[in-house]
């Protein structure tokens, strides 16, 4: 197998453990918050993990006690500054310019091609759960605490929770923890469908969740990349439209060897070596 050296960043760990991508938010000093740094390198992460090509599956993850503690409040301060003496009308235009960037920095999560799993612990609140409303799939170890934490500082989630969320809880639960904030707790997180397992501890999760990908990496990468796009699809179109654009989709890039590989290695008991 070739080796990959992913790039380097202040805010993020990026190792590779073969096909499996395992991204840190690594700020633990400031629960993982996320500052101007960590917006940007979210965005150039998740691009370089989309095209590379030894790339399949993707684990998210915090470094220390928490998964993230959302926007770094220090962001508003420069934000402020920045905005300072503009006329009213140009302010709005470029606030809303900032608002859509930051929206960007982390549909790239959601606009990678790899499945990418979220493995949760601690605090994941405000931009925390707009992180994960982006992911795949959701993991959590118990002792974990979700909550749209924005309503309490005034203000309405805008950078993709209010938007994906209500795809992945029923809505009512969307909207009570959208109009009070309140802590959503491991147990809970899973009864709604918010993550699709939660674990006793942070380690067993770990292991679960590496376990996973790892199984989702043997896998044909094509089709598993296709599976992804067409679910996104699925979610925004008719179900009329959806089929049309799957048989467009499967015309077209359904791979033959792909299908031969795997039929033939299922007879023999044994993993098919799928090109990346």
């Amino acid at each position: 197998m070739n080796t990959v050296v992913p790039p380097s960043f202040s805010t993020l760990k990026v190792r590779m453990e073969e096909h499996v991508a395992w991204v840190a938010l690594n700020r633990p000093d400031k629960a993982n918050a996320m500052n101007e740094a960590m917006w940007n390198e979210i965005q150039v992460c998740f691009e370089w993990l989309d095209q590379e090509p030894m790339v399949r599956a993707v684990v998210l993850c915090g470094e220390g006690r928490h998964f993230c503690a959302g926007i770094d409040l220090a962001m508003f301060g420069g934000l402020a500054q920045s905005a300072e003496g503009m006329e009213k009308s140009r302010f709005v235009e470029w606030f809303r310019a900032v608002i859509l960037r930051l929206q960007g920095n982390l549909t790239a999560i959601e606009r990678c091609r790899k499945p990418v799993l979220a493995a949760i612990q601690g605090s994941c609140v405000g931009g925390g759960v707009d992180i994960v409303s982006a992911c795949d799939m959701r993991y959590c170890a118990d002792g974990v605490k979700f909550s749209i934490k924005e309503i309490d500082i005034g203000m309405v989630a805008d950078v993709g929770t209010l938007q994906r969320l209500p795809h992945i809880i029923p809505a009512g639960v969307m909207r009570e923890l959208a109009y009070t904030g309140r802590n959503v707790d491991a147990a809970e997180a899973e009864r709604i469908g918010l993550v699709n397992r939660r674990f006793d501890n942070y380690e067993e999760m770990i292991e679960a969740v590496s376990a996973l990908a790892q199984d989702i990496a043997r896998k044909s990468p094509l089709a598993v990349r296709g599976s992804k796009q067409m679910m996104l699809y699925t979610r925004d179109h008719s179900v009329s439209d959806a089929l049309d654009y799957q048989a467009t989709w499967n015309g077209g890039m359904l791979s033959f060897e792909d299908v031969m590989q795997a039929i033939t290695a299922a007879s023999e008991g044994k993993a098919a070596d799928f090109k990346d």
